[in-house]
């Protein structure tokens, strides 16, 4: 239980850069996304089946409300941040890294085909407005995807994926200026 609160602290100090219970429930009551990523952590984390109920029932009237589906199953490090709230997807068995940003309207899912599966994402990367990443791609470390980027390929270290079909720019450190508070 105490890993898991450490968790909550962590993706606090992403929004704000200080661990305090006082801000904390300030985020909880005035940041939807905050919101969102606060049952979303204690649903993971519950043991009992009536605290899990009652936090997955917290979770999806949260869901319901603010148009986020992230499923409790799906694996997110710490330093998790939801820039702008609404109309979020990410698929149960995507793997992200730890100090993770997405924007409104980004889809996180799998796909059929070649590229079959779903995404693992590396450490650092901020995924912007109405982004998709779909398939089982790889997302390096330190990655910044644009805005109405669609990503089916691998995206290396470092870079900065945009556009319709994607293309791969290169930048040390892409996603430095938009990971703030980093835990």
């Amino acid at each position: 239980m105490k890993i898991m609160n450490k968790s909550i602290y962590d993706d606090l100090f992403r929004y704000t850069g200080k661990r305090s219970i006082r801000l904390l429930w300030r985020y909880v009551f005035f940041t939807p996304g905050f919101r969102y990523i606060y049952f979303l952590r204690k649903t993971q984390s519950a043991n009992f089946i009536i605290t899990k109920f009652l936090w997955k029932f917290l979770l999806r009237r949260c869901m319901l409300k603010t148009n986020i589906q992230i499923p409790p199953e799906t694996s997110i490090g710490k330093g998790f941040r939801i820039a702008h709230f609404g109309s979020i997807v990410i698929n149960p068995n995507t793997i992200i890294g730890i100090n993770f940003n997405i924007a409104n309207g980004a889809v996180i899912g799998n796909a059929e085909g070649q590229k079959k599966g779903t995404p693992i994402i590396g450490n650092n990367v901020s995924v912007h407005a109405n982004a998709v990443i779909i398939g089982g791609v790889k997302i390096g470390h330190n990655v910044l995807i644009a805005p109405n980027a669609f990503v089916n390929i691998d995206i290396p270290n470092g870079a900065i994926a945009l556009g319709n079909p994607c293309k791969i720019i290169n930048r040390i450190n892409a996603s430095s200026k938009y990971i703030v508070y980093k835990v």
